[in-house]
């Protein structure tokens, strides 16, 4: 805003005189009103900050907070800390747009632009706080206007209200008291491992149910060798007991194609193979041979994945 502002306040001199403005204005070579008006048109950049003395501002302002210490006998301590940092945020805005304007070269400018569009911001938080302040002030002075309805009860209603009895004694509730502040007496109870461990589960035992399968059910696949197994332990361990059987020669897989699913058959004769010969079992935990770990034949037992990795490096 190029041209003369002027907010000028319908005042009588002489009632000017004799007590000391509550707002302050300002008089300026090109503002003359409240200061909070002069804080609005920047805000709105209907007035340019730079052609604002802040000085002469800050003089004035000086001489209106005497002239309200002479009056009133003490010093508005809040309306002056709220002055200096609107008076800080304008001098820093004004520092900030009488800097040389031009292209945004590099990001010290940018940081610049942003330093100013900060300084509008805050001059619009000001504004937000004062005017929200104001609104509080006005509520709290409406509030205090109010005063509650104090009467008694009506006859009619204060006899629905029933007896009150006290049956307890303070003995009573000091024993109350004591009961629910002691300390429990009893210990917590253990909590089971049980569910930590699981069960083992043997190869010998799953070989004896591989062999009833493919005995009774002629050839199967492997999906349905295991389509019973109740836990991911159980199928690994009856994997094992397969590999044992083909190992003894006990069975055989056919596969009708390549890449086709490979079935397993039952071979060998009545009697001739024996869950005895397993000489491997499987813990929880880990695979352990039992013995040595070598098998009827001489041949290589089952041996924990520890002894066959030790075994293949």
């Amino acid at each position: 805003m190029n041209g003369l502002a002027r907010a000028q306040a319908s005042t009588d001199p002489t009632t000017t005189a004799a007590a000391p403005p509550a707002v302050f204005a300002v008089q300026l070579t090109n503002f003359s009103g409240p200061f909070d008006l002069l804080l609005n048109l920047i805000s709105r950049r209907e007035l340019d900050i730079t052609e604002i003395a802040l000085a002469q501002v800050t003089d004035e302002f000086i001489a209106h907070i005497r002239r309200i210490q002479a009056a009133e006998g003490e010093w508005k301590l809040d309306e002056a800390s709220e002055f200096l940092v609107v008076a800080a945020t304008l001098l820093d805005l004004k520092a900030a747009r009488l800097l040389p304007s031009g292209a945004v070269e590099d990001e010290e400018d940018i940081a610049l632009l942003e330093a100013r569009d900060l300084l509008f911001a805050r001059l619009l938080q000001y504004r937000a706080f004062k005017e929200v302040a104001r609104h509080l002030a006005q509520r709290l002075e409406e509030e205090d206007a109010r005063h509650p309805r104090d009467v008694p009860l009506e006859p009619h209603l204060t006899r629905l209200l029933p007896e009150l009895i006290w049956k307890h004694t303070p003995e009573d509730f000091a024993a109350l008291a004591a009961k629910v502040l002691a300390p429990r007496q009893e210990q917590p109870s253990e909590v089971g491992i049980e569910h930590l461990h699981a069960p083992a589960v043997s190869v010998r035992d799953q070989a004896v149910i591989l062999q009833d399968f493919l005995m009774t059910r002629g050839p199967l696949s492997f999906r349905q060798l295991t389509e019973d197994a109740g836990s991911r332990l159980v199928l690994v361990v009856r994997f094992l007991a397969l590999l044992e059987l083909f190992r003894d020669g006990a069975i055989s897989f056919d596969q009708a194609a390549p890449l086709a699913e490979l079935l397993v058959r039952w071979s060998a004769e009545d009697g001739q193979w024996s869950a005895e010969a397993l000489t491997s079992d499987v813990e929880a935990g880990g695979f352990e041979a039992e013995g040595n770990g070598d098998a009827p034949d001489g041949g290589p037992g089952l041996r924990s994945w520890g002894e066959r990795e030790a075994q293949d490096d």
